[in-house]
């Protein structure tokens, strides 16, 4: 069978950005800069993005397109004879429906948030009673579940018409609305009344801001975002890089996915920061930050119903991109590993995620009760693995695999990496794959699992 392709340069990027740009974007990154002192962590966040997670990304993308094969075929096709470096590719697919087993439940939030405030059902809500909005939802089963399916659905639905017609042609579309809503709703941000007390917090760095988080905690934080944001480690962009051409080099190719991905993160701050000054709302109020503080900013705010509805349609578009690029990788496995025709590995995947994300789904209300070895409730313990576990050893698989003899070899690595035009990744540079960053990798795990 032969292997499908992107129709353009600007759908791979559009697609990578897309499985980059998601709840980690929109959602984690305010909180977490709200929570670590504002200016100072964007900046180390920006720098941790170039250093470390940039040449992961060009590593992910060079062992797809080397092999043309999704992750196992793609270790098997490139490991020295004898190794098994393939059996990480195994654990790279459970990864990535572990992912989703969760991923899906939130993505479900963010439509079902769009949906209430399409049809007004915060009109008239007290402001001390919007909580209560979010606290239904999640005691509510079978809102949760319509909500899940519809995302799990949908995704698979765009994927079944293959990688051009399907998931290109929707991204398209979709990431056009993303950066078109974000545009008019940072305008409408920057024009309120208490914008530049946002921005200030948001733009200016304060080491006296910071000193109080404690510089070690920022600079930790910092790198963990700018390493989770790519969702990298678990072959979410490996996929990509078997549908691409050689016509460009891959770090120039991870430069603009990067740039993206954290324009979408810095615009969502641009959004947040400077409606919360203005309605005197704390900006360190963590996840509860877009679900139950913003809301009330909404509610307050002219115009509250629509803005409220823009934003999570916004959110709704960002989480939506990441499940179909994720939900594309489960499918070519099934494809390249196991010989299935897209329709059958389609219809397989939707019912294994489908059953799979109840689990998460009941840990809010029915199985609200369980508490999974002292890591909290069922999504708690499934992001824990796949966020402080699954992510940053894997990430430390593929660079290993990339510039050491015992794997592909930086040698050929390199030769893919750099094939093409554009930026071109230095030789140079290997002392410092050896020795940096591991170690960086290293901090995220052991702080991760503190």
């Amino acid at each position: 069978m032969e292997r499908e392709n992107f129709g353009s340069r600007l759908g791979f990027l559009l697609v990578s950005a897309g499985c980059a740009i998601g709840i980690g974007n929109v959602w984690k990154f305010p909180f977490v800069t709200g929570q670590n002192g504002g200016g100072i962590f964007v900046l180390f966040y920006l720098l941790f993005l170039i250093i470390m997670g940039m040449p992961i990304l060009t590593m992910e993308l060079a062992v797809g397109r080397a092999s043309r094969q999704s992750i196992v075929r793609a270790y098997q096709a490139l490991e020295p004879k004898g190794t098994k470096w393939h059996i990480h590719g195994y654990v790279c697919i459970a990864g990535c429906a572990l992912l989703m087993m969760y991923y899906t439940t939130v993505s479900g939030w963010m439509l079902a948030y769009f949906w209430k405030y399409a049809v007004g059902e915060f009109e008239g809500v007290p402001t001390d009673r919007i909580g209560d909005v979010f606290s239904r939802l999640l005691a509510d089963p079978v809102q949760l579940t319509v909500f899940m399916a519809i995302t799990v659905a949908a995704g698979f639905l765009v994927c079944s018409s293959g990688v051009q017609k399907g998931l290109e042609r929707v991204t398209k579309v979709m990431m056009t609305g993303l950066f078109l809503l974000i545009l008019v709703l940072v305008v409408h941000s920057l024009l309120l009344p208490g914008a530049e007390e946002g921005l200030s917090f948001y733009l200016m760095p304060s080491v006296s801001r910071a000193s109080k988080v404690g510089i070690g905690k920022v600079i930790t934080a910092a790198m963990n975002q700018s390493f989770f944001t790519l969702s990298l480690g678990v072959a979410a962009m490996e996929i990509f890089g078997s549908y691409m051409s050689k016509e460009r080099t891959l770090p120039g190719e991870a430069v603009t996915i990067c740039a993206m991905d954290t324009f979408v993160a810095l615009m969502a701050g641009l959004i947040i920061f400077p409606a919360c000054a203005t309605y005197q709302v704390n900006v360190d109020a963590g996840p509860d930050l877009i679900f139950i503080t913003l809301p009330k900013v909404f509610g307050n705010m002219a115009g509250g119903r629509l803005w409220g509805a823009l934003f999570f349609l916004f959110m709704s578009f960002a989480s939506f991109s990441t499940v179909t690029a994720v939900f594309e990788n489960l499918i070519a496995v099934g494809i390249d590993t196991f010989g299935w025709t897209r329709r059958k590995s389609v219809g397989v995947n939707f019912i294994v995620i489908l059953a799979a994300s109840m689990p998460c789904v009941l840990g809010f209300n029915v199985l609200s009760g369980v508490n999974i070895l002292g890591r909290g409730n069922v999504l708690s313990f499934e992001d824990f693995l796949v966020s402080n576990l699954m992510l940053p050893i894997g990430s430390l698989i593929f660079l290993l695999f990339c510039t050491t003899r015992l794997g592909w070899g930086y040698d050929r690595y390199l030769a893919e990496a750099n094939t093409g035009r554009g930026l071109k990744m230095a030789r140079r540079l290997l002392p410092y794959f050896h020795f940096c960053v591991p170690v960086l990798i290293i901090i995220i795990l052991v702080t991760g699992l503190i």
